[in-house]
Parts: C-alpha cells; sequence; structure tokens
C-alpha cells in the first residue's frame, strides 16, 4: 500500500464520545495484543506503508489507575502495532481494537458495513458489531448534544430521525464512513461505561483487506475526542499514562493514571497546540559525536516539534539529518557490504554484537532531556547474520509537505515512557518492561501495581510463514 503521498488523515468527521462509568472506584482494564502478530506475507515496503497509514489516521468522579493489557513487539521483522480488547454491547462480544497514541477516535465494523473484512491474517476473530442485536444499544441523532456541541451548530438538513454520520479518509486514499451509537464498553476486570462511537458501515482501501484487519480503531491521543481525553474529563481517570513496550519477550506495560514508581525524572515540555505528542528536539549525538546540522534541521513547519508516537514502528528523520546519522553510524564499520532491501531498507550480513559493533545514538531535547537508543534497537535482524536499519529518511511528511522528525517503537521500544498532559511534559527512563511499575489510586488513596503482559495471537506457523517472507527477500542480495 503506497501511503507516502500524505500520511496524515484528513477527518471529514469526528467521532464523539460520552461516557458515564457509575463504579467509580473500578480499575478498567482491557487486553491489548500486536497487529502484525502472525500476519503471511508483509513485507517491508509495507510495514512502511503501514507507518504512514498509522501516523495520518491521524463525569463527576475519583480517578483510578487502568491497566491496559499489552502483546506483540515492535520488531518491523515481525510486527507492526498494538491493539486491544473490549467487549462491547448486551450480551457483551469481544472487539479488537488498534490502540493508537496518533489518533483520536474510536469506531467498530458494523454488521451492515459495506467492503468490511471477515477474516483477519493477523490471528484474532473479527466480529461485526450489530445494534440491534444488543439490547444496550441506541442510536444517536444529528440533533443531540454532542453532535451538534462537535459539529457547532445542528447540520445542515438535521432532522429529529436522522443519525449523526461520520466520516474519516486516508493519505491514501483509504476511509471508513458510517454513523454514531450508544452502548456498553466492558473491560476485563467487569468495569462497563455507556459510550458513543462510531459503527463503520462502509469501508475501502486498506481498511476493507483481509491481510492487516482488526474490528476498528481506539485512539490514544491527546484530542478532546479521544477515549483517554475523555476518561480523563470525567474524572474517572488522571490526566496522564504511561507505556514500556518490551521488545525482547513481547509484550509490556501500558496505564493510565500518575507513575509513582519508577520516579521519571528525565521530562521535557510538550510543544502546545500540537494535535500529536510533539517534543522539541535540540541535537543528536552519535558514538559520542554531536552531529553538525543545520539550527532549523528539526524545523518542521506548521507541524512544530519531533512526533513521539508509539503507534508507529520506525524512525523518520528528515533527509539531512537521515544522512548524517547514517553517515556516523556506518563510519565504525567501513568495510561493511551495504544492500537495499525492498527498495528502501539499508542492509548488510554482520556476524558480531551489534551493541559493541555500532554507535549509540542519543536524541538531545529541550529542557537538558535526552533519550538513547542502543543499536539492537535500531538495527532488526532478517535472518542470522543480516542486519537492516530502521532509520528511515523523509518517509513521511506533514500537511504543508515538510519533512517530520518522527520516533516510533524502535525509539520508545525498552523504556517506560510517561505522557503527562495535566502538566504538558513527556519523559521516559531505561527500564525493564516485563516488570511492573505502580500507579496512584486516586480514588483509594493508595497505588496499584500494574503488571507486564504479553498477550499472543499468532501461532509459531503463521509466525514462521512471515519471517520466510522476509527472508526470500533477501536471498537476491545476500
Amino acid at each position: 500500500m503506497d501511503l507516502h503521498k500524505n500520511p496524515r488523515a484528513v477527518l471529514g468527521c469526528f467521532l464523539i464520545f460520552s461516557t458515564f462509568f457509575p463504579d467509580a472506584s473500578a480499575n478498567f482494564v482491557f487486553s491489548v495484543s500486536h497487529k502484525f502478530n502472525g500476519r503471511d506475507g508483509r513485507s517491508l515496503s509495507e510495514l512502511k506503508a503501514h507507518d504512514s497509514l498509522r501516523h495520518g489516521r491521524i463525569l463527576a468522579g475519583s480517578a483510578s489507575a487502568v491497566d491496559v493489557q499489552l502483546g506483540g513487539n515492535g520488531r518491523p521483522s515481525e510486527t507492526g502495532l498494538y491493539f486491544a480488547k473490549l467487549g462491547i454491547g448486551s450480551p457483551s462480544k469481544d472487539y479488537f481494537v488498534q490502540v493508537d497514541t496518533g489518533s483520536d477516535i474510536l469506531w467498530v465494523n458494523c454488521i451492515d458495513c459495506t467492503n468490511c473484512p471477515k477474516k483477519s491474517d493477523i490471528g484474532v476473530k473479527l466480529t461485526l458489531y450489530d445494534p440491534k442485536g444488543s439490547s444496550s444499544s441506541n442510536a444517536v441523532t444529528c440533533n443531540q448534544e454532542f453532535c451538534t456541541s462537535k459539529y457547532n451548530g445542528q447540520l445542515p438538513g438535521c432532522q429529529p430521525d436522522l443519525l449523526c454520520q461520520y466520516d474519516v479518509t486516508y493519505g491514501d486514499g483509504s476511509a471508513t464512513a458510517g454513523y454514531f451509537v450508544k452502548d456498553t464498553i466492558q473491560f476485563d476486570k467487569g468495569t462497563n461505561g455507556s459510550v458513543v462511537f462510531g459503527c463503520g458501515a462502509k469501508q475501502s482501501g486498506q481498511l476493507g483487506k483481509s491481510s492487516e484487519a482488526l474490528d476498528g480503531i481506539l485512539g490514544f491521543g491527546q484530542a478532546n475526542s479521544s477515549v483517554f481525553s475523555q476518561l480523563a474529563a470525567s474524572g474517572k481517570v488522571k490526566k496522564q499514562f504511561a507505556h514500556c513496550l518490551d521488545n525482547v519477550g513481547g509484550g509490556g506495560i501500558f496505564a493510565i493514571g500518575e507513575v509513582v514508581e519508577p520516579k521519571v525524572k528525565n521530562t521535557t515540555p510538550l510543544v502546545r497546540g500540537q494535535a500529536h505528542y510533539n517534543v522539541v528536539m535540540e541535537a543528536i549525538e552519535v558514538g559520542g559525536d554531536v552531529l553538525q546540522l543545520a539550527s532549523d534541521a528539526f524545523d518542521t513547519g506548521s507541524n512544530a516539534g519531533t512526533i513521539i508516537d508509539s503507534g508507529t514502528t520506525l524512525g523518520y528523520l528528515p533527509e539531512e539529518v537521515f544522512d548524517a546519522v547514517m553517515k556516523k553510524i556506518l563510519a565504525k564499520q567501513p568495510d561493511l557490504k551495504l544492500h537495499t532491501v525492498d527498495d528502501q531498507f539499508t542492509c548488510f550480513q554482520f556476524s558480531n554484537n551489534v551493541d559493541k559493533g555500532f554507535p549509540l545514538v542519543k536524541f538531545h531535547f529541550k529542557n537538558s532531556a535526552s533519550l538513547t537508543v542502543y543499536p539492537h534497537d535500531y538495527l532488526f535482524q532478517l535472518k542470522e547474520d543480516v542486519w537492516c536499519s530502521g532509520w528511515q529518511s523523509s518517509g513521511l511528511k506533514s500537511k504543508s509537505g515538510d519533512s517530520m522528525t518522527l520516533l516510533g517503537d524502535l525509539v520508545l521500544s525498552n523504556k517506560l515512557v510517561i505522557y503527562d498532559l495535566e502538566n504538558q511534559m513527556i519523559g521516559w527512563t531505561d527500564y525493564n518492561c516485563s516488570s511492573s511499575i505502580k500507579v496512584r489510586n486516586e480514588k483509594t488513596g493508595g497505588v496499584d501495581t500494574i503488571g507486564a503482559h504479553n498477550l499472543s495471537s499468532a501461532s509459531p506457523f503463521t509466525t514462521g510463514r512471515l519471517l520466510l517472507t522476509f527472508f526470500l527477500l533477501i536471498s537476491a542480495v545476500f
């Protein structure tokens, strides 16, 4: 799928959420697994296109901690993003929805959908939502308050019996359209709430294909329309969350609430007025040497700052920055014979320890914050002695055409990353993502321990077929 032209989603309409949680003391838990687990036949270029799409999609009470169970891993040769399992309706049925810090809406495919996938190649069972099959489902009309407030008034031609519509178009032309319903969402520990979400009636492009199909998307962005923002506005959770993505054993930690242990002191402010989690990068250090770059190397026009996005797999740098970083990395091994795999990935044979053979890359941000990326993170292994670089040049651009600096899972893996929207900052620390963290429970006054999870949907057979596809890609050059 070619998504390189414009990865940012153009929202025709916006999903609206109205959430009510009667049980103020409950912890909310929903299972998360990895979207590309066991996917058969995905190419490396498809992974990069997937990054473009993912980047482009683009109530009174006391706050408690939320444990989001994770699965999968961020290795480019195996997986690409994470998804959650939610129970929706009465009786409750399971739905697998993509968890995305780079988008802000929730929608699921519905029973009357045109071109909705009926099966998935990534190892999960798909379910079409049927509003008539749920006793707790209610229609949402265009004259209701949340619809009129979201669209700044009543839509032209609105009548009391007309449904409130949504329409999302992505940069590659893929689109989802439908209408809003209100129904109960259930989390793993039995906590439920009534939520307004999109009922997908028509999918087009990649969204209609079974190769990477899910039941929908759950945005975790900072806009008011995201589930996270709605929960925070309701007073049920703090406007803070954290993740620790385990790129060694798989899975990891995802929690909503204030992390009290470990203490994260390495923080930098978020750029205000941005739709995503943007920060100001000031310098890059490779192997202990600060790269000599133009003062405006990290300026990205109207899309200010560097984007931190756990939903993107690779790392994207402006061409000037990419060239300087790769030159310095490869200078440590001048005798390497480089090959281009899938027309875009720089790969090579290397039989020794990559952490000893290649330099650390360290990003420096405003407020003296720094983030270290290790060779075993920015290099991914295709087979025993074949490695490829996860750094990409100008692969993603903003709406205005400016190059983006976007740091995905290869940078964020094996670190506890905290998003503090109350104080408009983001921070990180190296951490064992197979362990646990402690999150404050505002309701009880205590502290909840949030442990690591590793939900896997892929069988060894399907994962083996996936890796075989990559081996075939490199057989001609190695």
